[in-house]
C-alpha cells in the first residue's frame, strides 16, 4: 500500500511540475497550403548572404534561388559555386531561421543536350531541390520530361512577357506540357502577364491543375514597361488571385519576386509580405466561418 501511495504522488508531482507544452502555431498560410518565399533575384544588387539577411528581416522563412546569384559582388551561376560555398549558404540560411532547402531554382537553362541538362537535375537533386524552373526550347521537351521522371524532379515552365519568351501566354505553356508527365507544369509569374497585357485572373484558371509555384507580382499598369509595386496596391487583382488559388486547391510557394527599387525595395517587400499574411487570415477565417456543404 505504502508503495502504491508512492507511486501516485510521485506521479502527481511529475505532472504538477513537468514543463507546459508549447502549443504548435500554424500560420495561415501553412493552413492554406502555401509557403512565402523571396526568390533570391529579388536582391540581386546584393551579395547572397545579405539577401538572406533581408529576408529573414521581413519575417519569410522561405527562399528559392535564381540561376546566378551575386557572391562578393561577383555574378555566379548557381550551380558554379564551391562545396565551401554552399555550405556557407546553408549556414547564413539556418543561422537566420531560413530553411535549408530552397523552394525552387530558376530560371536555369534546359538545353536539348541531355548532358547539359542532367548536370542541373544532378545538382537539384544534390541540394534536395524538387522544383526546377525553366523556360526549355520545344527541342528540348523530351529531354526534359525524360530527366523529370528519372530523377523525380518537377519542371515548372516560367512565362517571360511577350517578345521576351515564348511562353508568354499560359497557351503555349499547355501546348508544351500536353499529354506529357504531370512532372511537368508551370510557373506562373503574374507580373509578366500583365506586362503581356493578358488578364492575371483569367491565365491563373487556364492553367488550373497544372501550377507549381509563382513568381508573385502586383503592377503598376498593363504595358511592356510596367513595374513592380507592393501586393494589393497595383492592378494586379492580387487578393482575387490568392482567392482563385485557394479555390483550385493550390498547394506550393508564392516567391517575391520584387524587380523594382532595387537597392531600396525592402519596405515595399514588407508591405507586400505584410497584405500576403492578412489576406491569408482572411481566407482561413472566411472558410471557418462558411455554413456547413459550402
Amino acid at each position: 500500500m505504502k508503495k502504491i501511495f508512492l507511486l501516485t504522488a510521485i506521479s502527481l508531482l511529475t505532472t504538477i511540475h513537468a514543463p507546459a507544452q508549447t502549443p504548435t502555431i500554424t500560420s495561415a498560410a501553412e493552413q492554406l497550403g502555401w509557403q512565402l518565399a523571396i526568390h533570391s533575384y529579388t536582391f540581386k544588387n546584393f551579395p547572397i548572404l545579405d539577401a538572406i539577411d533581408k529576408t529573414a528581416s521581413v519575417g519569410v522563412r522561405y527562399m528559392s534561388i535564381s540561376g546566378s546569384v551575386n557572391w562578393n559582388g561577383t555574378k555566379v551561376p548557381t550551380m558554379n559555386l564551391s562545396e565551401n560555398d554552399l555550405q556557407t549558404i546553408f549556414a547564413k540560411l539556418k543561422a537566420d531561421g531560413i530553411s535549408p532547402k530552397f523552394v525552387n531554382m530558376g530560371v536555369v537553362k534546359l538545353p536539348p543536350d541531355e548532358a547539359e541538362s542532367r548536370k542541373v537535375f544532378e545538382f537539384a537533386k544534390k541540394l534536395g531541390i524538387d522544383t526546377l524552373v525553366a523556360e526549355p526550347a520545344t527541342d528540348a521537351l523530351d529531354t526534359v520530361e525524360k530527366l523529370c521522371k528519372e530523377y523525380n524532379i518537377r519542371v515548372a515552365i516560367h512565362d517571360h512577357a511577350t517578345g521576351e519568351s515564348i511562353y508568354w501566354n499560359p497557351d503555349f505553356v499547355l501546348a508544351a506540357i500536353k499529354g506529357r508527365t504531370p512532372l511537368m507544369g508551370a510557373c506562373a509569374d503574374v507580373g509578366h502577364w500583365m506586362r503581356s497585357g493578358l488578364d492575371p485572373l483569367k491565365c491563373l484558371k487556364k492553367l488550373e491543375g497544372h501550377i507549381f509555384c509563382l513568381h508573385f507580382k502586383d503592377m503598376n499598369e498593363m504595358k511592356l514597361d510596367a513595374h513592380n509595386v507592393p501586393w494589393g496596391t497595383g492592378i494586379g487583382q492580387t487578393k482575387a488571385l490568392m482567392e482563385e488559388l485557394k479555390r483550385q486547391h493550390f498547394h506550393g510557394a508564392f516567391c517575391v519576386e520584387y524587380e523594382y527599387n532595387w537597392d531600396n525595395s525592402l519596405p515595399e517587400i514588407a508591405e507586400s509580405v505584410k497584405f500576403f499574411n492578412d489576406t491569408c487570415a482572411e481566407l482561413v477565417a472566411a472558410e471557418r466561418s462558411a455554413p456547413a456543404g459550402h
